[in-house]
């Protein structure tokens, strides 16, 4: 079960259920993978609505390497994200949102 104070969220990909969390090395491996502009793009694109899906499956894997998961985004290209494109994307803009809040 994903524990959402320390920045954690749950995925479940082919009927495994799987913890993400985008760490300090998450976010490096994200921010290279995107390869232009920041992260702070990245979040603004979710904000606003204009997220790709390759913006969606770099977090969604950032998040489940953070989580201690060794496969690629190859793994996930045939896999069965619970919730489809819509499931993943909520799942990526939760990891961005848990990642950078300040705690309350």
């Amino acid at each position: 079960m994903a524990n959402p104070w320390t920045g954690e969220a749950e995925v479940r990909i082919d009927g495994v259920s799987h913890i993400c969390k985008l760490t300090l090395g998450a976010l490096a491996e994200l921010e290279a993978r995107l390869g232009e502009g920041s992260l702070i793009d990245l979040i603004r694109r979710f904000e606003g609505g204009a997220f790709s899906s390759r913006d969606v499956m770099a977090v969604v894997v950032a998040g489940l390497r953070g989580g201690g998961w060794r496969g690629t985004s190859d793994d996930l290209m045939t896999a069965e994200i619970e919730g489809g494109p819509i499931g993943a994307a909520q799942v990526a803009a939760t990891l961005l949102a848990r990642a950078f809040a300040t705690p309350t």
